[in-house]
């Protein structure tokens, strides 16, 4: 029984090592493994570039919310700013995937001024 368990679970703790009877797995198509990793790389940078960028918008729409004492001028302005970065933020998106920027999905960008608003004014 003893010689039916590999050489690697002998050693408790040791499994993380190289284990010479055990190779690397050897990639058959290495073009296809370079490109399927491209492609997560570019939907991780296009997740953290947007996200980060609607952080922003968010932060500008509660700034105009809380506002008390600024004119209505003010409050306008931050919410306008905050769809200008919505727009930006879907442009970058688009761009790190080599979309073209401008299509019908920069009319995302009047959700963040429409709501911030509302959020304002109603």
């Amino acid at each position: 029984m003893a010689g039916s368990v590999p050489a690697r679970r002998t050693e408790k703790g040791r499994g993380h090592l190289l284990d010479l009877d055990a190779p690397r797995r050897i990639v058959a198509d290495p073009e296809k493994d370079a490109r399927d990793l491209a492609r997560v790389q570019r939907w991780v940078m296009s997740t953290l570039a947007v996200t980060t960028i609607l952080h922003l918008v968010v932060g500008l729409v509660v700034a105009a919310v809380m506002l008390d004492d600024a004119p209505t001028s003010s409050k306008i302005g931050l919410n306008v700013i905050a769809g200008i970065f919505g727009a930006f933020a879907v442009a970058v998106g688009r761009a790190i995937h080599g979309k073209r920027i401008v299509s019908p999905w920069l009319l995302l960008a009047v959700v963040p001024t429409a709501v911030g608003l509302w959020l304002t004014f109603g």
